[in-house]
């Protein structure tokens, strides 16, 4: 089960801003996300924005996505 928990790292310690539900003992695994980077801090909706504005299809490239069943399953009459 992944739970999210806010820590603050002081003195070489990680240190929950919350009470954890542990049992003593307890071994768990931790991915560190460092929420004042900048590329993090964005809200979801920010990024989501950022991704519907990308053009479906480039203009630089010479294959697209109509090119994709010819890719898929050439035959001999294309």
């Amino acid at each position: 089960m992944a739970t999210p928990i806010a820590a603050i790292y002081e003195q070489g310690v990680l240190k929950p801003t919350q009470p954890i539900d542990l049992k003593e003992g307890t071994q768990v695994q931790l991915i560190i996300v460092n929420e004042q980077d900048p590329a993090i801090s964005q809200s979801s909706a920010a990024i989501l924005a950022a991704i519907a504005a990308l053009p479906l299809e480039g203009d630089s490239s010479q294959f697209s996505g109509r090119d994709r069943d010819a890719v898929l399953y050439p035959t001999e009459n294309r």
